[in-house]
Formats: structure tokens, sequence, C-alpha cells
């Protein structure tokens, strides 16, 4: 792998946790309304719901996060 390669990959991993802090912050702020959400609603469709998306989520932010170490990997080859 040459330099220009090198190059566009970090720029490439940099794109990625920009992205990775943008998904984590939406999981967060999903995490925070269930963390909020009344007891007696958490039995409601609308609370599993966001519990499958915020677990969605927390699947992207690690899949990201596995991309970005492979890009870093190619790198140190």
């Amino acid at each position: 792998m040459n330099k220009h390669q090198r190059k566009q990959l970090e720029a490439i991993m940099e794109k990625i946790d920009e992205l990775k802090s943008e998904l984590e912050s939406i999981r967060d702020d999903e995490q925070e309304k269930l963390d909020n959400t009344p007891e007696n609603l958490q039995n409601s469709d609308r609370y599993c719901s966001m519990e499958e998306s915020t677990s969605s989520l927390d699947e992207a932010v690690d899949n990201l996060q596995t991309v970005y170490d492979d890009i870093s990997n190619a790198i140190e080859q």
C-alpha cells in the first residue's frame, strides 16, 4: 500500500469516527428516553420499539468500530 492510499484510508477513518460519534449521541438520547419512561409504560409497544431502536444503534456503533479497526489493521500491514 502506498502513501496516498494510506492517507485516503486515514481520511475514511476520520469520517467513520465522526459518524460513530453522531450515532452514539443519538443512541444515548434514545437510551435516556428509555431510562426516563414511567414504569407503567415500560411494557408498551412504543417502549419496545424504542428498545429495539437503541439496540440497533448499539449494533451500528459496534459495526463502525469494527470497520475502523479493520482499516487501521490494513494500514499497519
